[in-house]
């Protein structure tokens, strides 16, 4: 299947459970907290300069908001998390938003979870990569801002990631830079291998007790 990435549209903003598509084509779920850089990483990933807008301050995305790629499957932005300066109210709002998301196994396809690999990953990230779990679908980690270290940084960096997030040894790390471009083409292939094996709707099972 050749998909053209770059053949992109925005769809919708779902801001309650009942905007959520369920046509059954793939979904690909970009998350991370407000400042790991999640809409560079979408913009490298399509090739696209100002497709997913980067905001002057974090926390732009309030919505889980649905891309349609070439018609082959949605790229789902979720909500940034972590930001401090957004009031409790709407935190917990997009909380439960994004609750609602994991728990139905007919949505996600992949997930892909995006953390700094400068710093090791927050009680949020680890959260997130426990609601993956939970939903019973694949995931990658994607390592943002490598660019930012050194080269002997990267690999221990990159460890400190894996153990943190209590990854096993069949889970998936790609050392990313949305400056350089660097692990585009590792996530374009993770992407297009879940898209093309996914056989229909209700592909993920899993537990869904997330709180």
């Amino acid at each position: 299947m050749a998909i053209n990435l770059q053949k992109a549209e925005f769809i919708l903003s779902a801001v309650a459970p009942k905007f959520f598509l369920r046509d059954g084509l793939p979904q690909v779920a970009f998350s991370g907290r407000s400042n790991v850089g999640k809409s560079s990483v979408i913009n490298r990933l399509l090739n696209r300069k100002n497709f997913a807008r980067v905001g002057a301050a974090p926390g732009k995305t309030t919505q889980i908001n649905y891309f349609k790629i070439d018609n082959a499957f949605y790229l789902v932005d979720l909500p940034g998390y972590g930001y401090a300066k957004v009031s409790k109210a709407e935190r917990d709002r997009w909380g439960k938003l994004m609750e609602s998301y994991f728990a139905d196994p007919e949505l996600m396809t992949l997930g892909v979870m995006i953390v700094d690999s400068r710093h090791k990953p927050t009680a949020d990230d680890c959260t997130m990569a426990q609601w993956y779990r939970e939903a019973g679908c694949p995931f990658v980690v994607v390592a943002n801002k490598l660019d930012k270290l050194k080269k002997s940084q990267v690999e221990p960096n990159l460890q400190v990631i894996r153990e943190t997030l209590e990854l096993g040894e069949g889970d998936v790390v790609i050392p990313f830079s949305a400056e350089k471009g660097t692990g585009r083409q590792e996530l374009v292939s993770a992407i297009l291998a879940s898209v093309e094996g996914r056989k229909a709707p209700g592909a993920c099972q899993g537990e869904q007790n997330l709180v």
